[in-house]
């Protein structure tokens, strides 16, 4: 555990909306906004708001607030700055980048995803295998929903083209072994395609370090406005052919995966949301977002059906669950009118429901991120006890 302790009653203090007694453990469908996240969308739309390319004051500092938000993007991603691109959201970005890499993919070439992918990751897949005869494959989960490397592997050929995968699951918390993954898909001469949207609050993005050749993410998940970042690689990114319209720009390359006027007034949330988490650091966040995911493990009544790995290792403190004798949308409810916020049903991971027989149904979901309290743990965890 981390040796830095996180002052969480400071952290609170910066959110206006943390002022209540409703217990957001509903981190995984999007974060709360710190203030200075607020103020500066507000402030760019009140003395900034422009479009690019003209000489006057206003459309002169909306460029440069665009070159800042891509410096901002290359340092929470360990990336060049012209690597990024923005969107309206992790979808919109992943179905571009796919549509633009299904110009180069032909009938029988393969892509293989996995049981613990978000359908955002999937589903574009899918899409081109309508298309274009491509074949999508699944690599499968262990018993406790850790990512099965040997069946990936097994699911590998000369004809697979990428390898798609999440850094964390949204539905269960399991976090892969990024190095492994992708030094399985460089081996066999695909892509290494990340979706990081869950594990945006919960740890460093190291694109770099990974080697990761795509990585898609969303601001609104880590204390930022709702919109979408993608990464490429350089190469990779000039090697495409991207849907777009003719006059826009072509470099940075990021920018011909953006479609039309960016939301300016996002970016300078984004800005922001980047500079409030590196105020903290990621050592006292993550220290206590374990400790937090430890209180949870080790009080959750003996009844409650937990799906997935039981301990802090190999994971974040994102928990799906089920009560005895109660839907997933029931316990919701319940806990709801406790003040205690979580969500239900399938939150897009359609795979994994399917593979734990909840396809239909769904699970509980309750999420932990830093500015959560132990005693917002313990109220939970009261809560369930007295709904057994």
């Amino acid at each position: 555990m981390s040796t830095t302790l996180l002052d969480v009653r400071a952290v609170r203090a910066r959110f206006s909306a943390l002022d209540r007694r409703l217990a957001f453990f509903d981190g995984p469908g999007g974060t709360q906004c710190p203030d200075e996240v607020i103020d500066a969308i507000t402030r760019y739309l009140r003395e900034d708001n422009a479009n690019i390319g003209a000489p006057y004051e206003t459309s002169v500092r909306t460029v440069e607030l665009i070159e800042g938000a891509r410096a901002a993007a290359g340092r929470f991603l360990s990336c060049h700055p012209d690597e990024v691109a923005f969107g309206q959201s992790m979808t919109s970005l992943n179905f571009l980048l796919t549509r633009a890499l299904g110009r180069q993919l032909e009938r029988g070439d393969e892509i293989v995803c996995t049981r613990l992918d978000h359908d955002a990751n999937v589903a574009p897949w899918l899409a081109l295998a309508e298309d274009l005869g491509v074949v999508v494959r699944f690599a499968g989960v262990h018993d406790d929903l850790s990512l099965d490397l040997d069946d990936l592997e097994s699911q590998l050929s000369e004809r697979t083209r990428v390898v798609a995968f999440p850094i964390a699951s949204n539905a269960v918390g399991t976090t892969p072994d990024v190095a492994r993954v992708v030094e399985l898909a460089h081996g066999a001469g695909a892509l290494a395609w990340a979706d990081a949207v869950h594990y945006g609050p919960h740890g460093r993005i190291d694109v770099s370090g990974w080697d990761v050749d795509v990585l898609l993410c969303s601001p609104y998940k880590y204390f930022g406005p709702h919109m979408g970042l993608a990464f490429g690689k350089r190469e990779f990114l000039e090697s495409l052919q991207p849907y777009k319209v003719r006059p826009s720009d072509n470099y940075p390359v990021g920018n011909r995966f953006q479609h039309g006027t960016s939301q300016h007034e996002l970016l300078a949330g984004f800005v922001a949301a980047v500079e409030y988490v590196e105020s903290l650091g990621w050592e006292a966040m993550v220290g206590h977002e374990t400790m937090l995911g430890q209180r949870f493990l080790d009080g959750v009544p003996d009844a409650v059906d937990l799906y997935g790995l039981p301990t802090m290792e190999g994971r974040v403190p994102t928990f799906a669950f089920n009560l005895p004798g109660r839907s997933s949308e029931d316990a919701a409810t319940e806990l709801a009118a406790r003040e205690i916020a979580v969500w239900h049903g399938d939150y897009y991971a359609i795979e994994i429901m399917k593979l734990l027989g909840l396809e239909g149904t769904g699970a509980v979901r309750a999420g932990f991120v830093h500015y959560n309290t132990l005693d917002e743990v313990d109220r939970l965890l009261t809560a369930l006890d007295e709904l057994c």
